[in-house]
């Protein structure tokens, strides 16, 4: 199923930048723009499970945390 995808607050300057690529190609300014997000996407390599809880890990390991035990207990509580 294809969605449609809006992009708001696009340079005046990259606009043209697209049309003149998609003159180039052949293609329409919508059909360019999915071609390079197509590109793009497709060289980026999917994230294993392991590989993003690492990341998120990374992401916040200076924020301080509350232990699980402490939110069920919270949790218990709150019935």
């Amino acid at each position: 199923m294809a969605g449609n995808l809006h992009v708001r607050n696009v340079d005046d300057d990259l606009i043209l930048r697209l049309k003149r690529r998609a003159v180039r190609h052949g293609r329409s300014a919508e059909a360019e723009h999915r071609q390079i997000l197509r590109q793009v996407l497709s060289a980026e390599p999917d994230s294993s499970f392991d590989d993003l809880a690492a990341e998120l890990r990374a992401m916040t390991a200076r924020r301080r945390q509350t232990p699980s035990e402490i939110l069920l207990r919270e949790g218990r509580e709150e019935r």
